[in-house]
């Protein structure tokens, strides 16, 4: 497993195997960042020079490799591309992007040292975060593998800050959250024979007892004793019984108390509305949603930041069999409303209503709810930006913001009130339905159908993370492919930006 160190080396002396160094788009050219300094005058001020004759442009997550100044007695280069910066100054999405894009064009044995702008702790943080989640592989299940989810190659993020308190600090929590991010990409890839909801509550329990969180885990017993029909519903279906995993993070004087809530579907199917085969095959990730609210909380009370949390993660496995639900049962729910279920695919918005009214009982100032939920999602917004839906513009914008700093993509969408009249409708013997019965706004549908089991007076946003959660395309930057744990690191700066 890779380690991550900050130091005052200098670029152009530091013992390592490859440094990273940025390279911006100047108009037709390139130029180089702050930082470079030291490397330009090894390569006799010509680096410039160097870097435009091996085709490099600065476009975005563009690789140039040059030999170090000195062959075979200092490391070799690799630059990234970072865009253009017109106003002078990058993003640290643009930081961390390059960071994880050079760890990656390094071997994967290779030290690596960054040679980034670092103006500020905030850069230092997105470096660190980006190369530790860029040199993530998955390989458990490789006849070759060691079981290790990274590559052992030191990492070191080079700047003049990095003895700083404030330097220490972000490295701390850079190191935390990729930590959590890692996990829960760990989670997501694993097969679903090995992660039911048993398994995945088992996880749960071990790292409670690791980090100092109270874990809760609700079995089939306790669940049918408390009225959950719709976590009990959706896996009635399978051998491998499910779960209401309930974890709490309570440090003295909290600032706020948010609750997140997370789908933690292990195997969707689709029920007896069955899937396709190719519908099927990315299906053990519909519990990325309950993997990232476990592990943003664990990485939370790791750092002991200020904040109450209480998360939710209902777990179930959807499959077909002769006890599984049928299209036109009801079921009741956690807190008595009932749903007559016309498609059993729509899942996630069950078990997820009963957390939701679990998780309001506990009164918190916010609820953030994580799931997969929707096909209709990617239609509107594609694979890499969430979708973002609330019960009041100010949570939404809050969490949407905290998206943004954490460099994870979100957009707004809306809930329309007739969403909820229709679904209301659309069942002639329940309180509602699970479906509209309509082709088209399938995601605000189930936004709709999920806020009416939030309580009044309760602040609610709605994370539909299905097309980001899970990239079936190649690697790029810091994201491999397969489980992103997208949604850690905005639930993480949410709690943050609340201390």
């Amino acid at each position: 497993m890779s380690t991550i160190t900050l130091s005052k080396s200098d670029a152009a002396g530091v013992r390592t195997d490859a440094v990273v160094i940025g390279v911006v788009k100047l108009g037709g050219g390139v130029t180089l960042p702050a930082g470079t300094e030291s490397l330009n005058a090894a390569y006799g001020g010509k680096l410039v020079e160097v870097l435009s004759g091996l085709g490099a442009t600065g476009k975005t997550g563009e690789v140039t490799k040059v030999p170090g100044p000195k062959p075979g007695k200092s490391a070799n280069l690799i630059a990234v591309g970072l865009g253009a910066a017109p106003d002078g100054a990058l993003k640290t999405e643009d930081l961390r992007t390059a960071a994880g894009t050079g760890v990656r064009a390094a071997k994967t044995t290779q030290s690596v040292a960054f040679a980034l702008p670092t103006p500020d702790a905030e850069c230092i943080r997105a470096i660190a975060e980006g190369a530790l989640l860029g040199r993530y592989s998955f390989t458990a299940y490789k006849s070759s593998s060691d079981g290790s989810t990274d590559a052992p190659g030191d990492l070191a993020v080079l700047t003049d800050l990095a003895r700083t308190k404030e330097a220490k600090a972000a490295l701390e929590r850079a190191e935390v959250t990729a930590d959590a991010v890692r996990q829960v990409r760990d989670w997501v890839n694993t097969p679903p024979s090995d992660l039911n909801p048993a398994d995945f509550a088992a996880h749960a329990l071990k790292l409670g007892k690791e980090y100092g969180v109270k874990v809760e885990v609700l079995d089939e017993k306790a669940l049918t004793k408390g009225g959950y029909g719709g976590i009990l519903g959706v896996g009635q279906g399978s051998s491998n019984p499910p779960r209401l995993i309930r974890i709490s993070y309570a440090p003295k004087k909290p600032v706020t108390h948010l609750a997140f809530v997370g789908k933690g579907i292990t195997f969707d199917s689709g029920g007896l509305s069955l899937k396709t085969a190719s519908g099927m095959i990315s299906m053990k990730a519909d519990m990325a949603g309950a993997a990232a609210v476990i592990g943003a909380t664990v990485a939370i009370a790791r750092l002991g930041l200020p904040v109450q949390v209480t998360t939710y993660a209902a777990m179930a496995e959807n499959m077909p069999s002769g006890s599984a639900a049928r299209p036109s049962d009801v079921l009741t729910m956690y807190g008595g409303k009932t749903v007559e279920v016309l498609n059993t695919d729509a899942e996630g918005r069950l078990v997820l209503g009963d957390a939701l009214v679990r998780a309001s009982e506990d009164q918190p100032d916010l609820i953030v709810d994580v799931a997969t939920l929707t096909g209709a999602c990617v239609v509107a917004l594609g694979t890499k930006v969430a979708g973002a839906f609330a019960n009041t513009d100010t949570a939404r914008d809050r969490v949407v913001d905290a998206a943004i700093a954490a460099g994870e993509a979100m957009w707004p969408l809306p809930i329309p009130a007739e969403m909820l009249e229709k679904l209301r409708s659309h069942s002639k013997v329940a309180d509602l339905a699970n479906i509209t019965g309509e082709p088209w706004g399938g995601a605000l549908a189930a936004a709709a159908f999920l806020g009416d089991f939030v309580a009044d007076g309760i602040d609610w946003v709605h994370l539909d993370v299905a097309g980001p959660a899970f990239n079936e395309g190649g690697a790029s930057g810091y994201t491999p492919a397969g489980g992103t744990g997208y949604a850690v690191r905005t639930l993480v700066e949410l709690a943050a930006s609340a201390s």
